[in-house]
């Protein structure tokens, strides 16, 4: 069981415009040196794909590959959660909701002002969370909001295609995103010829 990133996004009403990233954090040392870079960049570009087809109020997870990503969207600040297959849902979202807590608590409302993506500055609690919570039993200490979540609808198990709009292809997304960059984009296209898209997301 394995959390390889976490992000917090600003989603807007408009969504002809991206999310920005507020807040990300990756642990992707079971990748091979020359691949963390582009592994990166992808995280990011689905990150922010799923966070933008995910609803005000809405949970969902989505598969892509051996991964889930879950996403939460809280009144348009959102939290995503890159996971293995064998990661507990509930736990992940006990995860999500703690992460939009925790970024509340320290920032208060000044995300909704932000206009461009806050890469540089990294949150601490981000990393400190992506390493304690790689196992789920500290991720189901939050589990008060149970409650919640079960009055929640959830929508599981979509595929990343089914959460782009009629006739969008990740593929043409892949070419038009300004999260990868060309060496990026080679490198998805040669992984999915060799049929080893997993080893990218």
């Amino acid at each position: 069981m394995k959390i390889t990133a976490l992000m917090v996004l600003k989603c807007g009403p408009d969504e002809s415009k991206d999310p920005v990233i507020l807040a990300n954090a990756y642990d992707v040392s079971n990748f091979g040196f020359f691949q963390r870079s582009s592994v990166k960049e992808f995280i990011t570009f689905v990150g922010r794909t799923v966070a933008k087809r995910t609803l005000p109020s809405q949970r969902q997870s989505v598969q892509h590959e051996e991964y889930k990503v879950h996403s939460y969207n809280r009144n348009g600040l959102c939290a995503v959660a890159f996971t293995d297959d064998h990661y507990p849902v509930r736990s992940a979202f006990s995860l999500l909701n703690q992460v939009l807590d925790e970024y509340q608590k320290n920032f208060g409302d000044s995300w909704k002002t932000v206009q461009a993506d806050n890469t540089s500055q990294p949150w601490p609690y981000l990393s400190e969370a992506l390493s304690k919570f790689q196992d789920p039993a500290e991720a189901d200490k939050l589990l008060k909001i149970q409650r919640e979540l079960d009055e929640t609808k959830i929508i599981l198990h979509k595929t990343i295609d089914s959460v782009l709009a009629r006739g969008e292809k990740l593929d043409s997304l892949v070419e038009k995103s300004s999260d990868l960059s060309a060496a990026s984009q080679m490198f998805y296209k040669q992984a999915k010829k060799t049929n080893q898209c997993c080893t990218i997301l």
